[in-house]
C-alpha cells in the first residue's frame, strides 16, 4: 500500500503526522510543499487542492483514500495499525 504525505515544513500537524508514521514503521513518501520552487511547487499545490478541496495540511494519501489534517484514528484504520 502506498502512502504519500503532503506537508509544510513549518506545520506542527504535519510534524505530528510524520512522527506517527515514523513511529509506526510505515514506509511513505513526503513532499514538503513550502520547500519547493517554481513549477514543481505550483504542481504540488494544485495536487493538494485536487485531493483535499483546499490548501489544508497535512494531506495524507493511503492507497486511494485521502485524509486531510492529522487524524490519528483514521490513519490507524487505513494503515491497519
Amino acid at each position: 500500500m502506498s502512502v504519500m504525505l503532503y506537508a509544510l515544513s513549518t506545520c506542527p500537524y504535519c510534524r505530528m503526522a510524520k512522527k506517527y508514521l515514523d513511529e509506526s514503521d510505515v514506509a511513505y513518501d513526503i513532499l514538503e510543499v513550502d520547500l519547493l520552487e517554481g513549477a514543481e511547487k505550483d504542481d504540488a499545490v494544485a495536487r493538494v487542492k485536487e485531493l483535499s478541496g483546499g490548501t489544508s495540511f497535512p494531506v495524507i494519501v493511503v492507497g486511494e483514500e485521502v485524509i486531510v489534517g492529522f487524524n490519528k484514528k483514521r490513519m490507524k484504520e487505513l494503515l491497519g495499525l
